[in-house]
């Protein structure tokens, strides 16, 4: 899984494709089978007048030309006329809708990718490159637009065309008809030969597409770092290099791909050559010159969509290699779900305890280990400790984003696993260390922690918590736009934004991870009267490397190699002159070097 992560690894399929797989694909048409009907019932009308005009050649040669018949001739040319202009109308109908039917599909199956991803546990965004997850909501849906939106439908056009087209010509000469379809094995073994080596091409392509896409968004979200490092070049021949296997895996699979339409087109000439010296030469047929000439028109008919399928099943194959990879995450089984029988977790006071737990993100590699301890609530506690002693994986088990491997970690005696996500999550704020400001206002932002809060709350919870000293100085204040991750704000400006958003939320528990670690020690001093209003009443949990921060705290608990080694206040773990003690002189200690 570890390998999976990197822009320059080809992913791999965990399904090889079948045909299941486009059974699923029928379910986002079967919504649109009403339109789909309406379409179709004006493609056969169109089909249908579509096989009038060589019929009329036909009549007008053999019969009306020879015998001089003028008003005959006036009715057929009105008659042919009036057919044209009802397979325009027929087209513009069939053109609109079924756009229009491709983009809903499309948007269905966007919807649910998206829904889909939203549920995933935090492992699968940890263990691939986000480009390449970006690309399968966006590129690889697109490629199948062409498929839904003319392809499919257009499919079954061609189908009642080619039949409708063989009725016509088994009614006028049977013999002829055969001789038409005598290449057809030479084009199904055609096919066969092709598609096997389309799909693999395809396959590959995605692969380094995806690469590229992930590579491009890597660079763009690393372009400080880059540019801070000069590595400008570097990363320029690196994308070179993916570029091209970009390049040259497209052209690859472009020439099988083309190999399908010239050999189509190929056989239909040859058959029209053969239809043309059969019928001069009267092999075993007998025809006039009116049904030889309507004849040909009635086997272009039926090559035009016979070219037609081709074109569909060369697209069919394309869209294939994408459509695999859109399944495969939609089949990614989220870890962390609801549990059969989960019941929502009623309003909690927050008693919050950790009976014997384990946990390991990976096999023989113990994060914590037989981890207890309770919490009542309304009290503070503090984790500290070394950076990757377990600090972050406690908070990440209270809020259950992963799952205990043994022991239980329960809220006012409800073990989270009994209980739904959404009904936990809602009741807990969560402040994590990597602070994300979404593109949009600073009002929008801060409401992203409660949807249905008025202007007042905003700004009532950024006053709470200092930001609306900041804010208030900016040109539009609350309606000022930020981009996405908020570059054009600093990074005490974001956290701030960040806790106001949790702070609206009003949840009973409160998770702060790092949540001080960008302010400064001004902002820092303000903050502090805030977060005394923002932590009464609430079980808050803090992690913070700045000791100064925590020191109020009802407990502190020293994480160390998986365990709580110590826990106390500040000043019982002061007097025992442990773990917690040296780490507190060593901060000080820098402090007052960096004084003086």
């Amino acid at each position: 899984m570890a390998q999976r992560n990197k822009s320059d690894v080809d992913e791999e399929l965990t399904e090889q494709f079948n045909w299941y797989d486009y059974a699923r694909l029928a379910r986002y048409i079967k919504p649109y089978m009403k339109k789909i009907y309406q379409i179709l019932i004006v493609i056969i009308l169109a089909n249908v007048a579509g096989m009038l005009g060589p019929y009329f050649t036909k009549i007008t040669i053999d019969s009306i030309i020879p015998n001089k018949n003028l008003s005959g001739l006036w009715l057929i040319g009105i008659l042919f006329t009036l057919s044209l202009f009802f397979i325009g109308w027929c087209m513009r109908y069939r053109i609109y809708h079924i756009t229009e039917l491709g983009q809903d599909v499309l948007k269905d199956m966007r919807l649910d990718i998206f829904q889909h991803l939203q549920k995933l546990s935090f492992s699968y965004f940890d263990s691939r490159p986000h480009g390449k997850i970006l690309i399968r909501v966006v590129n690889y849906i697109n490629t199948l637009s062409d498929l839904l939106s003319n392809g499919l439908v257009n499919l079954i056009s061609d189908i009642f065309n080619v039949v409708i087209t063989l009725i016509f010509m088994f009614a006028i000469n049977a013999k002829l008809t055969l001789y038409s379809l005598a290449l057809i094995p030479i084009l199904i073994v055609m096919v066969m030969v092709i598609q096997s080596k389309q799909r693999r091409a395809y396959q590959t392509l995605s692969n380094k597409q995806s690469n590229l896409n992930a590579y491009i968004h890597e660079s763009i979200a690393g372009i400080k770092v880059t540019q801070s490092f000069a590595r400008e070049q570097e990363n320029f021949r690196i994308f070179d290099e993916t570029n091209e296997d970009n390049r040259r895996t497209w052209m690859h699979a472009v020439k099988i791909q083309f190999l399908l339409w010239p050999g189509v087109q190929n056989i239909s000439v040859i058959t029209m050559c053969l239809i043309y010296f059969v019928g001069i030469r009267q092999i075993g047929v007998e025809v006039s010159t009116g049904t030889l000439i309507a004849f040909i028109g009635y086997v272009n008919n039926f090559w035009n969509p016979v070219i037609n399928i081709g074109n569909f099943y060369n697209s069919l194959i394309t869209a294939t290699a994408y459509l695999e990879r859109i399944f495969e995450t939609l089949d990614e089984k989220p870890e962390i779900v609801d549990h059969p029988g989960a019941k929502p977790l009623p309003q909690i006071e927050g008693n919050i305890t950790f009976k014997d737990v384990t946990f390991r993100y990976e096999p023989g590699k113990d994060i914590l280990k037989d981890v207890n301890f309770h919490v009542d609530h309304g009290q503070s506690v503090a984790l500290v400790g070394p950076t990757g002693a377990g600090k972050t994986t406690v908070i990440n088990l209270l809020s259950r984003f992963y799952d205990v491997n043994e022991g239980e970690v329960s809220i006012d005696g409800h073990n989270v696993q009994d209980v739904t996500l959404a009904s936990l999550r809602r009741q807990m704020g969560v402040m994590l260390q990597d602070t994300f400001i979404f593109s949009g206002t600073i009002m929008e932002n801060i409401r992203y922690g409660k949807l249905d809060a008025t202007d007042e709350e905003v700004v009532a919870a950024a006053k709470v918590v200092r930001a609306d000293d900041f804010i208030s100085e900016l040109k539009n204040g609350y309606d000022t736009v930020v981009e996405e991750r908020g570059s054009t704000l600093s990074a005490g400006q974001r956290q701030l934004i960040a806790f106001a958003r949790v702070l609206l939320a009003d949840p009973r528990i409160l998770i702060l991870d790092e949540a001080t670690s960008s302010i400064d020690t001004r902002t820092e001093e303000l903050l502090q009267s805030g977060l005394l209003a923002l932590l009464e009443g609430r079980t808050s949990f803090i992690i913070a490397h700045r000791l100064s921060t925590i020191k109020n705290c009802d407990q502190i608990f020293y994480v160390d190699g998986g365990k709580i080694a110590e826990h106390g206040t500040h000043d019982e773990l002061m007097a025992a002159r442990g773990l917690y003690y040296k780490l507190y002189q060593s901060q000080y200690d820098m402090l007052r070097l960096a004084h003086d």
